[in-house]
């Protein structure tokens, strides 16, 4: 059992399932977090959490975040240089002698010419096979858990959703699962898991229709999903930074063309159980997708 496992993202929402994960299997978890204040959450629920500050912009936070950490969960945020970013820490962790890192990548990252979210992945995964620190690729597909960070206040305030994904089916993944099988790595043999590369999916691929009912009867109301046009969903991501829009509207139409349907029986190969379904999924999570009373 590893001593000392550091966490990237910790509150983010695989870092935080995989946090709660490896505390409740009794392991030493430190929790690298943007701002201590947000993360004491953890620490409230799991008070041998250990919380530490990640600041990018000042590297010498990631040199005591990695100091005496055996294996690590490399998670990097969603921003214009996050490759420069994973590339850093991986860096850091090389000079710190990190003996595992886990590597938070995404479905299709090695696929050719793939778009362009795969390919930043796809370079991050490059440098770290280049570094000779152990590693695996978690590579999982959509989240489950995007409907209810992105889509649950429309889904609460007009029994809708609305995605360009037209009748694309998604073989979308329970972010419980993601953390199951990461810290089924993380706990492991190193050599077990050792230069493999996991692609994570539900145990079925849902289209749009699909998942309007399955958040139906688990919230007891009709939820219709809405095709939104490119050129709409365009639009209502003007807020948004360019490459951002761009890079979102690209794996939309992924999905939209059938290109993320392939479903893997990897999660209950690793993690010992069956993939959580959509229909379980939609049930915990039903109180998310209520009007507030």
């Amino acid at each position: 059992m590893p001593h000392t496992i550091l966490i990237t993202g910790a509150t983010g929402t695989v870092g935080s399932e995989l946090v709660l994960d490896l505390a409740n299997r009794g392991v030493t978890v430190r929790a690298g977090v943007h701002s201590i204040i947000k993360g004491d959450r953890l620490r409230h629920i799991y008070p041998d959490t250990q919380l530490v500050e990640i600041d990018y912009a000042r590297p010498a936070t990631l040199h005591v975040a990695l100091t005496g950490v055996e294996r690590l969960f490399l998670a990097t945020p969603f921003v214009e240089n996050q490759v420069a970013l994973a590339k850093q820490v991986i860096d850091v962790a090389k000079q710190a002698g990190v003996q595992q890192i886990v590597r938070l990548s995404v479905a299709g990252a090695d696929a050719t010419p793939g778009i362009q979210l795969g390919r930043w992945h796809r370079e991050v995964e490059e440098y770290l096979e280049q570094s000779g620190i152990p590693y695996t690729f978690v590579r999982p597909n959509s989240f489950m858990q995007n409907f209810v960070n992105h889509n649950s206040e429309s889904i609460c305030q007009e029994d809708k959703f609305y995605l360009p994904l037209g009748n694309g089916a998604i073989s979308y993944v329970d972010v419980r699962d993601i953390a199951s099988v990461a810290a089924n790595i993380l706990t492991a043999d190193i050599a077990q898991h050792q230069s493999k590369a996991y692609t994570l999916t539900g145990p079925a691929a849902l289209t749009g229709e699909e998942v309007a009912a399955a958040i139906s009867q688990a919230t007891g109301r009709p939820i219709a999903y809405v095709d939104v046009p490119e050129a709409a969903a365009r639009q209502a991501m003007s807020q948004a930074p360019q490459w951002m829009t761009d890079a979102m509207l690209e794996l939309h139409a992924l999905g939209k063309a059938g290109h993320a349907a392939a479903v893997t029986s990897t999660v209950e190969e690793l993690a010992g159980r069956p993939a959580y379904t959509f229909e379980q999924f939609a049930q915990d999570y039903h109180q998310h997708f209520q009007p507030a009373s």
